[in-house]
């Protein structure tokens, strides 16, 4: 992306900030206890897909939420790393949803989940190559241009590795931002998710991570098993409260960045809405502790 074409894309970024506190993500399994608690939280986020129809309950209450909270959009629809183009079509429904509720953040998939028309159930790694690098860039300067806003590029959990890189992943995302000007989605969970996973340090990728350039960090659990080798093996549950090890992790990711705003995910086996909202606070006590700091290089 053009210098000007970036300026233009981060002046209409904005519309409504999202603070530098914890939020959830926006369940039906909620809509009621949020619109009658109107509980002290910072914001909710949603995954635009799963509102992508016309009408029905889901706008009925996200228009609600929205007119007393801040929001943000976490796609997981774009495949931003497929080899084949973005999917027009999709983008121009996701360019109207924003227009609808003018979401705060917008943020997306360092991964591919398309081929051939057909889109998979799931969010697959990428070779870091540099030609992968290209299609990454081309895409995403694509999504931002045709959206007019900035987007954060999420780290993956990943499972297995490439045999050939030619770029760490840090370094990888760190390019991505640098040619797009696009922002980083720090996932804490999937870093340590994919560092138990494929014997990787989780401090060092922290540490070496483009701090920079993070808007948002990500918070989940994770299931805990083993490989065909007795191996420990982490799944990327989303079905949990964050283990210490991971709340260790954020405050290891706090200490490089500024105070940014962080997400509780929680997208299965979905709680009652006090266990969830006492995630939150947890994570806002941690940020109050810890999230004061500014971005070292």
């Amino acid at each position: 992306m053009r210098q000007d074409s970036q300026i233009r894309v981060l002046r209409r970024w904005s519309h409504g900030p999202i603070p530098a506190r914890a939020g959830v993500g926006l369940k039906p399994e909620h809509y009621e206890s949020v619109l009658e608690t109107l509980p002290d939280i910072g914001w909710f986020e949603v995954h635009p897909e799963n509102y992508m129809g016309d009408g029905g309950a889901p706008h009925f209450y996200l228009s609600r939420v929205r007119a007393r909270y801040p929001i943000s959009f976490h796609g997981v629809g774009l495949s931003i790393g497929s080899a084949g183009p973005v999917d027009k079509a999709h983008l121009a429904r996701l360019k109207a949803l924003m227009a609808r509720y003018e979401p705060a953040m917008f943020s997306e998939h360092l991964a591919w989940s398309t081929h051939d028309g057909a889109y998979l159930n799931d969010l697959l790694p990428l070779p870091y190559t540099a030609e992968t690098l290209n299609v990454v860039c081309r895409h995403v300067d694509e999504v931002q241009t045709a959206l007019g806003r900035r987007m954060l590029l999420e780290n993956p959990s990943t499972y297995i590795a490439f045999a050939h890189c030619e770029l760490s992943e840090t370094d990888f995302l760190g390019e991505v931002a640098r040619r797009t000007g696009c922002g980083l989605l720090l996932d804490v969970n999937n870093v340590f998710v994919s560092a138990t996973n494929n014997g990787f340090d989780a401090d060092a990728y922290i540490d070496a991570f483009p701090a920079a350039h993070v808007g948002e960090i990500h918070l989940g659990g994770h299931a805990d098993a083993e490989d065909d080798t007795d191996a420990p093996l982490l799944i990327d549950a989303h079905d949990r409260e964050v283990k210490d090890a991971v709340w260790a992790l954020y405050r290891r990711a706090l200490s490089r960045t500024s105070a940014v705003p962080t997400l509780i995910e929680w997208d299965n086996d979905v709680p009652a809405w006090p266990v969830l909202h006492a995630e939150a606070r947890h994570a806002d006590a941690v940020l109050k502790e810890n999230g004061t700091t500014h971005a070292k290089p």
